[in-house]
């Protein structure tokens, strides 16, 4: 079995329990994707909620450098390191890439105030790679270090707040505006999994090896890829156009439409009226006529 500092390699009947999981949970996935009939955009909370969450996601974020910290430290202790060595990764710059892709792309959609597309853009880019990471970590927490004299409490020491920030992130695409939840997110994320499950097969090892590398890359741009499908308009066409015809949209993106001082209540309703007026006159030329006839 392939050991690594970060997480050992499943082997065995383990992999292949894994795969057929994944394939599992690939296929709720898509059926709930063919289950949904329109797209779903979440109520909005009110600005007491979004303070709530974002004091909790900063809280989570605390507790995490808190626990990575005495993590760190056992685990030297237990292998009687005096600092922590990583090998190289070469997933990183994939992951930073995709980052500021989204951010780049979210902010130059159409249809919403600048404001709304900076907002939504820095929720989109901190969301995207926990769609990535959280089923990851579940993948991996029981494969880490066992650490002593307590393994199960180090290792919920170190993923409850790291899957606590994932969940808090996650939470806060509700806040965007731009956020809808379509057939297509289902779809993608599916397609994450079974990209997992293949690396499931193949032990679900570290990224130090072409194939585990290839797998990291491929399910890190698909998780990206079902974030951005949550920004997605309801046609491509409306991306740059700035018209958006669904609810939820920014009004003030949208320039009032000027109407004429004169308007009804109608329209056409001023040419009711200049009709009405022409016909008053006639009428009263018709009946000055027949008075001089008589």
């Amino acid at each position: 079995m392939t050991q690594h500092i970060a997480w050992a390699s499943y082997s065995g009947d383990a992999r292949i329990e894994l795969a057929v999981g994944l394939v599992a949970a690939a296929g709720a996935a898509v059926y709930a994707g063919t289950r949904l009939r329109q797209p779903v955009r979440a109520v909005r909370p009110g600005q007491g909620i979004v303070a709530v969450m974002f004091l909790a996601w900063a809280a989570e974020i605390a507790a995490l450098l808190v626990c990575v910290t005495f993590y760190i430290q056992q685990y030297l202790r237990d292998n009687d390191l005096t600092k922590l060595t990583t090998a190289s990764d070469p997933v990183t710059p994939v992951t930073f890439s995709a980052v500021v892709a989204i951010f780049v792309i979210i902010l130059t959609r159409g249809g919403f105030s600048f404001r709304a597309r900076l907002g939504s853009a820095i929720i989109g880019a901190l969301a995207a790679p926990w769609i990535f990471e959280v089923p990851f970590d579940l993948i991996v927490m029981v494969r880490t270090a066992s650490l002593q004299p307590n393994p199960a409490g180090y290792r919920a020491l170190f993923f409850v707040p790291l899957l606590g920030v994932g969940i808090t992130t996650l939470a806060l695409l509700i806040v965007s505006p731009m956020v809808r939840l379509t057939r297509a997110t289902f779809f993608t994320f599916a397609l994450m999994l079974l990209v997992f499950a293949v690396w499931a097969l193949d032990g679900f090892g570290y990224p130090s090896a072409p194939a585990p590398i290839a797998l990291n890359m491929v399910s890190k741009v698909l998780a990206f890829a079902t974030a951005l499908t949550l920004f997605w308009p309801a046609r491509l066409s409306q991306w740059r156009t700035g018209q958006q015809t669904e609810p939820g949209i920014d009004q003030a993106a949208v320039p009032a439409q000027p109407e004429p001082e004169s308007a009804g209540a109608f329209p056409g309703a001023d040419a009711v009226m200049a009709t009405d007026v022409v016909d008053t006159a006639a009428r009263k030329e018709t009946i000055m006529m027949v008075g001089q006839a008589r």
